[in-house]
């Protein structure tokens, strides 16, 4: 059970990511949400029933592959 106020949301809800970090390990690319969700640095996660959502993280103009 979530200790914050107001209550983080669930790991089944869509805003899931809003949920407080509990454990950072930044230079392993992961950190663990109060919700129990593990976030990875490429948008990537780990849902506690073992669910992986695929990165999700938008392509910037960047990254844009355009034929020659």
């Amino acid at each position: 059970m979530c200790p914050h106020q107001p209550h983080c949301p669930s790991a089944a809800n869509s805003d899931r990511e809003a949920a407080h970090i509990v454990a950072s390990h930044p230079e392993q690319g992961w950190s663990l949400l109060c919700n129990g969700v593990l976030l990875f640095d490429d948008t990537g996660e780990l849902l506690p029933d073992g669910r992986i959502i695929a990165p999700h993280r938008p392509l910037g103009s960047e990254h844009v592959v355009t034929a020659a």
